[in-house]
């Protein structure tokens, strides 16, 4: 007799974040590459041109599960009020493939992003107090706060955005959450010791040539070839670090648009993880975002629930 498949279990935003907070995602994508995941192995985005804007199909698998996700990139949608990413994510067992769960997919990657960052971060840049300058107000910056908070002490925040009365409201929150925040002055790129870009903008945020040679710059901003938010000068001075090189070569215009190609030196998060960083340069991470992201935070979120509520949660 045939076993009936089980209803999956549906994580909202809320429910994500509650069972998987900030420092346990960053803890799920440091263990993923020390079991010795190989980020160039992850398959690649399929990406589709739709009238709103993009549709994005991201599959990866690992040693228990398998997994998807489908999100959409709508660019017009922050003036109707509505979210620019959209998208579900559903993991599924490795060895049936049958569906454990669904994810709220925007919510996905606005907790894995931020924990890959985090991880380069944590690697890139000194162990004190920084002073950070962020690029944006939307929830990849709320997030990347959030992120680097984890993993490093700041000093002062400085955040520049493109609308005023957001960026003073983001920086207030910032305030009240205790950090010592304040809006963004043309002199901010000198004096940053981290530099973080989760904008929209298709053209670089500042100029290169501005950074102190000690810098740490992440940018996470985009996936397309002809988008960049760091310009070239960035990319000449820099040490560059990517999620996968294979990745980085086919989606990443901060680094297409600058000349780079196979024969620039490109560090993996993998082999970043125990290589030998110099910091008397800049360096630059720059991510895309890749599927083996959301398979391993799906996954540790999964086990969280599976422990918290045995019985109850989908395992097959």
């Amino acid at each position: 007799m045939s076993e009936t498949a089980p209803v999956p279990r549906h994580l909202t935003a809320e429910a994500l974040r509650t069972v998987l907070p900030m420092d346990a995602a960053i803890a799920a994508i440091d263990a993923a590459l020390a079991a010795g995941l190989d980020p160039e192995a992850d398959p690649a985005r399929t990406a589709v041109d739709v009238p709103a804007g993009q549709l994005l199909l991201m599959p990866a698998s690992s040693a228990r599960y398998a997994g998807v996700k489908i999100a959409g990139v709508a660019p017009a949608n922050p003036a109707r009020g509505l979210p620019r990413i959209t998208g579900t994510y559903l993991l599924l067992d490795g060895a049936t493939l049958q569906p454990l769960a669904t994810f709220d997919g925007p919510a996905l990657t606005a907790l894995r992003t931020p924990a890959v960052s985090a991880v380069a971060i944590a690697a890139l840049t000194e162990d004190r107090p920084l002073d950070v300058l962020l690029y944006g107000t939307g929830p990849q910056a709320a997030g990347h706060v959030e992120a680097v908070r984890a993993v490093r002490t700041i000093r002062r925040l400085r955040v520049a955005g493109r609308d005023p009365a957001r960026t003073a409201g983001f920086v207030d929150r910032c305030v009240e959450a205790g950090m010592p925040a304040e809006v963004a002055d043309a002199a901010a790129v000198g004096a940053a010791d981290l530099v973080v870009c989760c904008t929209s903008s298709r053209t670089p945020l500042f100029d290169g040539a501005l950074l102190a040679e000690h810098a740490t710059v992440v940018a996470m901003g985009s996936h397309e070839p002809a988008v960049r938010e760091v310009d070239t000068a960035t990319v000449r001075r820099a040490l560059l670090y990517v999620e996968a090189r294979s990745a980085a070569l086919r989606e990443a215009g901060d680094l297409l648009l600058a000349g780079v190609d196979e024969r620039r030196t490109l560090v993996n998060l993998a082999e970043l993880r125990t290589a030998t960083v110099r910091r008397d340069v800049p360096r630059l991470f720059k991510s895309v975002g890749m599927a083996w992201q959301d398979i391993a935070v799906a996954a540790a979120a999964q086990a969280r629930l599976a422990a918290a509520e045995p019985g109850r949660v989908v395992e097959r």
